[in-house]
């Protein structure tokens, strides 16, 4: 009686092709996945920083704009007067011409408000920082601050009025809505989950689609981008509030600001995601035709040997007359039906001479 094949040729078949095939397969998708997460993080970083930059060049040109609107009022015989009757016209010139000024107004050095766009009583500004920063000695000053009337954040920028001597005699300053600043930025929308705001210098909203945020000029200086920002990372990623990964980029202004573009990491990496599962179906199809194809040549070489053994059994009990298929096959298999045949005429010869 035959013994029980635990593990016999059709496993252990079916184990060497699976191998065979499963290793180079596996080594080519871990290949092409650090390939994609390189080739994916590159783009995704690429793309979050052409958009930081675009909106930082916003930034940057309306500041600028607004800059060179100054110097040149600030050249005005009538503001190098220092003479409310002669610059009031001048600075109502400027809330008119520019529609997001809603005040130009003129610092004599001692602080004291000397002229104003929109006519009300005279104001000491001697204790504000963008005027402190011109009499310091900086081209422009500037600060960001909430609008009494519209309750939004607003901008003030100044600039020094100088004699022909170049003697500063006081400071020009406008205070504008930053709505053409900072619609630009509200409204970028980054695939379906990401968006872009900005901030100061001290780390306080400037802009931001939350308008609330916005509207309070939420302290954002924790914010994970810009403290990776801080230390020198530009791109970073960081687990939100809501246990969400998200990728980030954040770059300067030229004033100082901080520009933060990000988005959901799932979102953006969803090429990756896309390629690896089609890397897995691939697997499990090679797998399912790897087994089929070892299922059937297993069959194919194992049923022979099992009917051949078979027959060596019953040998073994005195049954000689039996039928042997096989004998002409080309291979191994043929090779052993032979030998099994050769050596059931040779038992039957030896038992005939006894």
């Amino acid at each position: 009686m035959s013994e029980k094949v635990t593990f016999g040729i059709s496993q252990k078949l079916l184990l060497i092709l699976l191998v065979v095939a499963l290793i180079p397969l596996f080594s080519i998708w871990f290949v092409s996945y650090q390939s994609i997460t390189g080739l994916t993080t590159e783009k995704v970083n690429q793309e979050l920083a052409a958009i930081n930059t675009n909106l930082i060049t916003h930034v940057d040109d309306w500041v600028d704009m607004n800059q060179r609107m100054l110097l040149q009022n600030a050249s005005l015989q009538e503001m190098q007067s220092m003479n409310s009757f002669l610059q009031n016209p001048a600075l109502e010139t400027i809330t008119e011409y520019y529609d997001w000024a809603y005040l130009a107004f003129t610092i004599d050095f001692d602080g004291n408000n000397i002229g104003r766009s929109d006519g009300k009583k005279n104001k000491f500004y001697g204790d504000r920082s963008y005027f402190k920063q011109v009499v310091e000695g900086k081209q422009f000053g500037q600060q960001i601050l909430i609008g009494k009337t519209s309750g939004k954040p607003a901008m003030v920028l100044s600039t020094g009025i100088f004699d022909k001597a170049g003697q500063l005699k006081g400071v020009l300053a406008q205070a504008m809505t930053l709505t053409k600043l900072s619609g630009k930025i509200i409204n970028t929308q980054i695939g379906e989950t990401g968006f872009s705001f900005l901030v100061d210098g001290e780390g306080e909203v400037i802009a931001h689609p939350d308008a609330d945020m916005t509207r309070s000029r939420v302290d954002l200086s924790n914010h994970d981008a810009i403290q990776a920002f801080q230390q020198g990372q530009s791109y970073t990623v960081f687990e939100n509030s809501n246990g969400e990964k998200i990728v980030s980029v954040a770059q300067k202004t030229a004033q100082g600001w901080t520009m933060v573009s990000q988005q959901n990491y799932v979102e953006a990496y969803r090429l990756i995601k896309s390629e690896n599962q089609k890397a897995i179906y691939l697997l499990i199809a090679t797998l399912i035709i790897v087994i089929a194809i070892a299922i059937f040549v297993s069959r194919s070489l194992t049923a022979p040997i099992r009917e051949l053994t078979k027959i060596a059994d019953k040998y073994s009990q005195g049954q000689l007359d039996l039928k042997i298929s096989g004998l002409d096959r080309g291979d191994e298999i043929g090779q052993l039906s032979q030998s099994i045949q050769r050596l059931g005429t040779s038992i039957r010869m030896a038992i005939s001479r006894m």
